[in-house]
């Protein structure tokens, strides 16, 4: 208040006046006395500002500054650089934090949080999102949702499946005891969890998730969360082999998606699509659409999802009987992190096609930067190798995908790494699990609906 009025020219006298006294101005600037609300709005009348801005300190052009710039920074994520967006939102969040806006800042953490996360940074993005959800603490838990669902797909991502999960549920559970039934804060969780219990081999709940989804969608009217529930419930329809209708789903998504120019769920949707046409056998329209999918990705710098769409479209490769093109597409994922050291870098097939991988610098896939499919990209080269005779390298990276795989929270468990022995095993005329599997040439993707089990005959006792 006192350098309102001291830049308008108002002795205390002349600023009080005719309600207060010079001496009751004084007192308020100060801080010796807290403001009526009657007093406050006196005298933001006569300092022409609002109530609100000399009740909090913060103004309302500053806010809508702020929020602008948000919009803009995350118009630049979903159309252009992800780099750039990253950029935009850590100035928006430094600058919300010096004018004291809390929301605005946690919208800012929450865009950056998204940008790690496309980056493949994704501790960072975990932190990011924690940091959010700490600033919205004292708010109603639908406004913290965005958070917690940031922090369960990045958790997902670096294959902690079951604490994905929990964190879901936890919330699901929260919002249902609490009685705060918000549509759009529902839809963001159970779609959000579709994909994790897709991974674990949770059918039934993933099935529920989209069941419920679906009921939630005309109570929404967030066109993109609608897109999301249509891409979650096609994993469950193609789980059940029902491709045609999960086919149907995405185009819905999509048509969405590209009405928003949200590039990278687009993107996403070519994903999904590729592996249904897959899934039917259509493997020229399978390596379209993972190309287009890739080629999106790769121009946003969205390391992490790009790699992987590189280990689904090696996987069409591969079973086009294009086996040194996908072994050039897989070694480059690996070998950056030390995880192939020792390996050969793979021969092309000199088409041409520019198959070497994603080219963004010191991005590799482990167990703790996209464990599904770093262990489906051993998983690929065991194949290869065992099929062009070479046992023991098979065995090394059956080896490999296991640790991928059970480590540090195990997206699947010991007897899911049993059949990848199995076929080693067999093939050296050694040792076979008790428990097996139908083995798919394809690799365990983020839309991969997990393996039948199978238990081999009993040996004959004697």
């Amino acid at each position: 208040m006192l350098r309102l009025r001291t830049e308008r020219g108002f002795t205390q006298r002349q600023l009080a006046e005719p309600a207060y006294t010079a001496a009751y101005v004084s007192t308020l600037e100060s801080g010796k006395v807290r403001p009526s609300e009657v007093a406050l709005r006196h005298l933001a009348d006569r300092l022409g500002v609002t109530y609100e801005e000399l009740a909090t300190g913060r103004s309302p052009q500053d806010a809508t500054r702020l929020r602008a710039g948000l919009t803009d920074a995350r118009r630049t994520l979903a159309t252009g650089d992800t780099e750039d967006a990253a950029a935009r939102f850590a100035a928006l969040a430094a600058e919300a934090d010096r004018l004291g806006f809390p929301d605005e800042r946690a919208a800012a953490l929450l865009g950056r949080g998204d940008c790690a996360m496309e980056t493949g940074e994704l501790t960072t993005a975990r932190d990011h999102f924690e940091a959010a959800e700490k600033l919205l603490a004292d708010e109603p838990l639908p406004r913290r949702v965005p958070a917690i669902r940031g922090r369960a797909v990045a958790h997902l991502l670096a294959g902690e499946l079951r604490y994905s999960c929990y964190l879901l549920e936890s919330a699901i559970d929260e919002l249902n005891a609490s009685g705060l039934h918000d549509p759009n804060a529902l839809l963001l969780l159970y779609t959000a969890s579709i994909a994790p219990y897709m991974d674990m081999g949770a059918h039934a709940r993933a099935v529920r998730a989209a069941e419920l989804s679906l009921a939630l969608a005309p109570s929404v009217d967030n066109p993109e969360l609608v897109a999301q529930m249509h891409r979650g419930v096609a994993r469950t329809l193609i789980a059940e082999g029902r491709t045609a209708e999960a086919d149907a789903s995405l185009a819905k998504a999509q048509e969405l998606y590209e009405q928003l120019r949200l590039r990278t769920d687009l993107a996403h949707c070519h994903w999904m699509r590729g592996y249904v046409h897959a899934q039917d056998g259509d493997l020229e329209r399978a390596e379209s659409e993972l190309r287009i999918a890739r080629d999106m990705l790769a121009s946003k710098r969205a390391a992490l999802f790009t790699m992987q769409v590189e280990v689904e479209l090696a996987d069409v490769l591969r079973r086009r009987r294009r086996t040194a093109e996908a072994e050039a597409l897989l070694r480059p994922l690996l070998t950056r992190s030390g995880d192939g050291e020792g390996e050969g870098e793979g021969e092309g097939d000199g088409d041409g096609d520019g198959d070497h991988g994603t080219s963004q610098e010191a991005v590799e896939l482990t167990a703790e930067r996209g464990a599904v499919h770093a262990g489906g990209a051993h998983r690929l080269l065991g194949l290869i190798a065992d099929e062009r005779g070479d046992a023991e390298g098979a065995e090394e990276h059956y080896a490999r995908r296991c640790r991928c795989w059970n480590a540090p929270a195990p997206p699947v468990t010991w007897p899911t790494c049993a059949g990848c022995w199995a076929i080693c095993c067999g093939a050296r005329g050694g040792w076979r699990p008790r428990w097996t599997r139908t083995v798919r040439a394809s690799a365990p993707g983020p839309h991969r609906a997990p393996p039948r089990w199978v238990r081999p005959p009993e040996p004959p006792i004697g």
